[in-house]
């Protein structure tokens, strides 16, 4: 693979990879996140695959490079997914009914 070409596909996976980040920072934990996950699989297909195509066909990649780079997006995708998954289900903090309980647990057995 030339330099210029190697350039070219850092820079697209910078692209991708700044995209991610703006669509995990636009996730909210009450849900509803799905859209986010398909919008960016969506700019991958709009934006990447073709150009990645032309690449191809202009024989600047090989197939194997160019199916390694859109397994990398592939992969992002999950990425995203799993992360939102996060955001929407945050690790549980204990709230104030579960401070009332633990501390008349305590001292129903601190009692005589």
């Amino acid at each position: 693979m030339e330099e210029n070409v190697r350039q070219e596909l850092d820079a697209m996976e910078k692209m991708v990879l700044n995209w991610k980040k703006v669509y995990l920072n636009d996730a909210t934990p009450d849900g509803n996140n799905d859209f986010l996950v398909e919008e960016f699989e969506e700019e991958i297909i709009t934006y990447v695959s073709p150009y990645l195509r032309r690449l191809f066909q202009c024989d600047y990649l090989t197939a194997d490079e160019s199916q390694e780079f859109l397994s990398f997006c592939q992969g992002q995708v999950e990425d995203l997914r799993n992360l939102i998954k996060e955001v929407e289900t945050p690790p549980a903090k204990p709230g104030f009914w579960q401070k009332i309980v633990k501390e008349t647990v305590i001292s129903w057995r601190k009692a005589p």
